[in-house]
């Protein structure tokens, strides 16, 4: 009778302990999703000059000295997504945190180093440019508002929540078991391999007011991009193998003229 109390005792244990687990894991990846979400939105609204950046009220004692601490936040934000992106990184994560929350780890991370760039950029004397015409201004606040409803979009077409960790997070809670989504050519990604970097490329340089904090941001940014591209490409060809080696053939990575 005892031995039956017991084993009853740590049945119930055991589903407490897995209840609170699938629990933990929801919320966890919906913490990290507001976080990502959250300062991806803040560059966006700082982009179109809806928000503000540079909030922090430590300030260089020069020029170099903020192009330094510029340079260091940008790489630090790189450093994570090269590195935790990385195939042979994940094995070796997934030992510590568990995989149904990795990807919402790299998310809550990227997200930290986001709003970090975002707050502790140091401003820079000049301006590069400023339009005054009217229609001009409107044109580029129009593209820049395209340029982030390209990238929302084109992240619905690849699946949303999978690359914001809460597709996985939710599979384990519900107890269903988790499956890889397969490489498929849809609607953008049959004429631009990177659609979403493309949108991010119009939001980061489209803007009547180009100062120079601005610049060394987009030039910073931009430079992550394309160098990040080339690691998400190497990692896909290990994924996906000729059937990504062939799609990088006919379709441009941007844009496919022909």
């Amino acid at each position: 009778m005892t031995t039956v109390i017991l084993n009853k005792q740590a049945a119930s244990s055991g589903i407490k302990t897995k209840m609170f687990s699938r629990g933990f894991a929801i919320t966890y990846a919906l913490f990290a999703y507001c976080v990502g979400a959250g300062a991806l939105f803040w560059f966006f609204f700082a982009a179109v000059g809806m928000a503000p950046y540079s909030l922090s009220s430590i300030e260089a004692g020069s020029i170099f000295e903020a192009l330094i601490i510029n340079t260091f936040l940008v790489f630090l934000f790189a450093l994570q997504h090269t590195i935790m992106a990385r195939r042979s990184f994940k094995q070796k994560w997934i030992r510590i945190i568990p995989e149904h929350l990795e990807r919402a780890t790299f998310v809550l991370l990227a997200g930290i180093l986001m709003a970090l760039i975002m707050w502790y950029w140091q401003p820079l004397p000049g301006v590069i440019w400023s339009i005054d015409n009217e229609y001009a201004r409107l044109a580029l606040l129009g593209f820049a508002f395209a340029g982030v409803v390209y990238v929302l979009i084109t992240s619905l077409v690849t699946n949303h929540f999978e690359l914001f960790g809460m597709r996985q997070a939710w599979l384990y809670a519900t107890g269903k078991p988790y499956t890889p989504l397969q490489f498929k050519r849809r609607w953008v990604y049959k004429y631009s391999r990177h659609p979403m970097m493309l949108g991010l490329l119009v939001v980061i340089w489209s803007t009547a007011d180009m100062s120079v904090t601005r610049l060394v941001l987009a030039v910073l940014l931009t430079a992550y991009l394309f160098i990040g591209i080339q690691f998400e490409e190497h990692g896909l060809i290990q994924e996906f193998g000729d059937k990504y080696r062939e799609y990088k053939k006919e379709v441009g990575m941007f844009f496919t003229f022909r």
